[in-house]
């Protein structure tokens, strides 16, 4: 049984007021070392098939859809909270990690570069992050230190499950941490000049 201060029972009583809501995008930090560490709040992990996306209004995940073929996300799919895109959505991140991570989780995460994308004619940017606290992984502070294949799964599978969808999207260029690192900083103020400085 609940008892507040005064040693009272609350239960079965009503909130007079409701409790403030808590939003993933809005209410958790970017972190403290920005650009070159982040925090990243995953979405999707690594391996799965299905896409949820952050639920804009209540900051809950939601199921967009449910990827067919053999395609699924080659690494923990996610976004920098208290940032913002050109297109509107918080900034995604690629998290490069040995295991697969719960949604929801908050990744202290090392940038070392990002995806060019042009997905219907419009800019879509995709960072590209090592999980800080994998010790299998967070010996990797550039691209070129990623094994060969890693930066072509990435294109590929943006490409393949786009195009099975019949949508046409280009991955343009990969580019390093220097260029990442402006891409981080511009989505923070983007962000502070929308919403306002949290």
């Amino acid at each position: 049984m609940k008892t507040n201060k005064n040693n009272k029972s609350t239960k079965g009583k009503q909130l007079k007021k409701l409790p403030t809501t808590f939003h993933p995008w809005h209410h958790v930090s970017y972190g403290n070392e920005v650009p070159k560490f982040v925090n990243a709040i995953i979405e999707i992990p690594n391996g799965s098939k299905a896409k949820y996306e952050l639920d804009k209004e209540s900051g809950l995940l939601r199921l967009d859809r449910v990827l067919f073929s053999s395609v699924h996300y080659p690494a923990n799919y996610g976004f920098i909270p208290q940032t913002l895109s050109d297109d509107g959505d918080p900034l995604d991140v690629l998290v490069l990690c040995s295991i697969e991570v719960d949604p929801l989780c908050i990744i202290e995460s090392k940038i070392i570069g990002f995806m060019r994308m042009v997905d219907d004619d419009e800019k879509d940017d995709k960072l590209i992050a090592i999980a800080k606290n994998d010790i299998s992984m967070n010996y990797i502070d550039d691209l070129e230190q990623l094994p060969p294949h890693t930066t072509v799964q990435l294109q590929r599978f943006f490409e393949d499950y786009k195009k099975l969808e019949h949508k046409h999207v280009i991955v343009e260029k990969i580019y390093g941490k220097k260029e990442a690192y402006e891409i981080v900083n511009d989505s923070i103020k983007r962000y502070k000049k929308e919403y306002g400085k949290k």
